[in-house]
């Protein structure tokens, strides 16, 4: 069982859910490791900055409190209290009279209390740490350090803060580098009133150490971050990776015509762009089998309703050859030129129908008031007598009927809403058509006095190749696809075409068109 404090535990699971998006996670994953390393490069910097700032002050105050004890101090004394000094505070102290000579030092007086590091004789490590203080300081951007060399003469001013504490009768602390990279530190300051100075120096490679000590845990504090960062992207680019190749493999199924038998993972867990991908395809993968079956259907669909034509009129050719009778052989031409016109019919509007999809995802909708599209194809159909003796009335209400929309497809939309209520109502009885506008939809209805679409049928009617026949109507005079093309058309128009009942309640059937306000 994985742990919580392993990859595999929390971060594992943070990781697998998804919770955040999977740039976030990469990012995350892959700066902790820079940001601790950057982040504690300038911890060092400041962390060296701060312990050389108290050995400043500590020097200033050592070299005040060495300089009153030695004011008054007969030679003797001084040159006894430099070399104690030095040896217990690990410093060589040097005395400058009034004209700036030397006259006593602690390390000419006794054993020198420290001796500086020479760089011939470092090993490898040393030489590493060195290269390390090195790359810290450039990467950090500090200052240079003047590096510390002892001045030929042995004068006061000969040391800038010896001279500078000379003219301003106030002790100096200045900052060394010594060819090993620790840091050296000096303190000038006046001794009683006759000008007298002091120059203390240490080689404070404590700090150093320190620094290094310090440089020396944030590497293996980086080194964790580091395996920890590594093992996270592994487990990261594992749940990448797992997830896109179980959709590869559904996609190559889909491709080899396998799709029936593919299940596109879904992810519900994941939220971030895997999730998003594995339901996208898996919703590409459902439609492209409704896709198929629709074309399987539509294919049969297509092939039984030419069948019964073409059987017609095979059958009337046929027989055509055979018949001496000139009223019979009229009758089977008549039959004949009846089944040709209807197999036209329907070959016209199969092809209709089948580049509606293609067309509309292509179109560039208008901005159309409806109202005036309906006046024009109404006043068309009466000019043609199309309407076969029905009037229409048309009533607007509400706002204007202001649509976005392919005109062209949108009256045909109307002239197959207008041309089913001609089929089924009663001779000479009126068509209503009325439109409102809401606010947020325009709706049209269509209202005839027919016999009317039960409940149960009103899905049915948008079906292809569904055909109910008005009583005394020959066969053949409609393909079934008026309506099904209508509801498409008005589908890619982002709006709905369904059945209601009439407003009023009486007989008849009321067909509704919602199309989006533009």
């Amino acid at each position: 069982m994985p742990d919580a404090g392993t990859p595999r535990g929390l971060a594992g699971r943070w990781l697998a859910r998804g919770r955040f998006a999977l740039t976030a996670r990469i990012l995350v994953v892959n700066i902790m490791p820079l940001a601790l390393l950057g982040g504690g490069l300038f911890y060092l910097d400041g962390y060296r900055t701060q312990l050389v700032d108290e050995r400043f002050k500590l020097a200033r105050i050592e070299a005040q409190i060495t300089a009153e004890a030695l004011a008054g101090a007969t030679r003797e004394r001084q040159e006894a209290l430099l070399v104690q000094i030095g040896k217990e505070q690990r410093m060589r102290l040097r005395l400058f009279d009034p004209e700036g000579r030397l006259t006593a030092d602690s390390f000419a007086l006794a054993e020198p209390a420290f001796q500086f590091n020479n760089i011939a004789d470092d090993d490898w490590e040393q030489r590493f740490a060195r290269w390390l203080d090195r790359t810290v300081d450039t990467i950090v951007a500090a200052e240079p350090i003047t590096d510390y060399r002892e001045p030929e003469a042995q004068e006061a001013d000969a040391w800038p803060e010896l001279a500078r504490a000379r003219e301003l009768g106030l002790s100096q602390v200045r900052l060394y580098d010594w060819s090993d990279g620790t840091p050296v530190i000096t303190a000038a300051a006046p001794v009683g009133l006759q000008g007298a100075t002091l120059l203390t120096v240490r080689n404070a490679v404590d700090i150093t150490q320190s620094v290094r000590s310090a440089r020396t845990t944030l590497g293996f504090a980086v080194t964790l971050v580091l395996a920890a960062s590594v093992a996270l992207s592994l487990f990261l680019a594992r749940t990448i990776v797992t997830p896109l190749q179980q959709l590869t493999s559904a996609a190559v199924k889909v491709r080899q015509g396998r799709e029936r038998a593919v299940e596109v993972p879904r992810l519900p867990q994941r939220s971030d762009e895997i999730g998003v991908l594995a339901r996208t395809v898996s919703d590409m993968t459902a439609a492209l089998r409704q896709r198929i079956d629709a074309v399987d259907s539509f294919a049969a669909d297509v092939a039984h309703e030419i069948k019964n034509p073409l059987a017609s009129l095979r059958g009337a050719i046929e027989a055509l050859p055979r018949v001496e009778d000139p009223e019979l052989r009229a009758e089977l031409i008549q039959i004949a030129t009846h089944d040709v016109r209807r197999i036209d019919r329907l070959v016209s509007e199969i092809s209709d129908a089948s580049r509606i999809d293609a067309e509309m995802s292509r179109a560039t909708l208008e901005r159309l008031d409806l109202a005036d599209l309906v006046r024009a194809i109404i006043g068309g159909r009466e000019d043609r007598a199309l309407n076969e003796g029905h009037p229409i009335h048309l009533t607007t209400q509400g706002f204007a009927a202001n649509v976005a929309g392919v005109p062209m497809r949108l009256e045909r939309v109307v002239e197959n809403l207008l041309d089913n209520a001609v089929s089924f109502s009663p001779p000479d009885a009126p068509i209503e058509v009325r439109i409102d506008n809401d606010g947020r939809w325009v709706s049209l209805d269509v209202i005839d006095s027919g016999p009317g679409i039960p409940a149960e049928a009103r899905e049915k009617v948008f079906r292809r190749f569904h055909s109910d026949r008005p009583d005394g109507e020959s066969f053949g005079n409609h393909s079934g696809l008026g309506l099904a093309i209508a509801r498409t058309i008005a589908e890619a128009h982002d709006g709905t075409l369904t059945v209601e009942d009439r407003p009023d309640g009486a007989p008849g059937a009321c067909l509704r068109l919602k199309l989006p306000v533009a």
